[in-house]
């Protein structure tokens, strides 16, 4: 059984309280049996009103699965460099480094 809602303790306990005054001032009765029958009564009352309040909508897992699921971003591919580019860099940075490496001079 799941658990009652904030709202229905709130509406139900108010329910007990103000019924058992009401019913006890209207009846004007001094005897324990009319103060328990009064306080049964009102206690079904409050049970009453506690199981009819409308409790709040949750979200169905069924609606959950009629919305779409967003699109993938597309792929980009890596294009390879082509190897007369890979080949011409690697000659120019072995000449830099050759260049470096030489004396400056007498």
């Amino acid at each position: 059984m799941p658990r009652p809602t904030a709202a229905q303790l709130a509406y139900g306990s108010c329910t007990v309280i103000f019924s058992t005054l009401a019913m006890l001032l209207l009846s004007q009765t001094s005897s324990g049996l009319g103060i328990a029958v009064i306080t049964l009564s009102a206690l079904a009352l409050g049970l009453l009103v506690a199981v009819t309040v409308p409790l709040p909508k949750r979200v169905r897992s069924d609606s959950m699965a009629a919305v779409p699921a967003p699109a993938p971003a597309p792929v980009q591919e890596r294009v390879p460099a082509p190897r007369e580019t890979a080949s011409v860099a690697a000659s120019v940075s072995s000449a830099s480094v050759s260049a470096v490496r030489e004396p400056a001079g007498p």
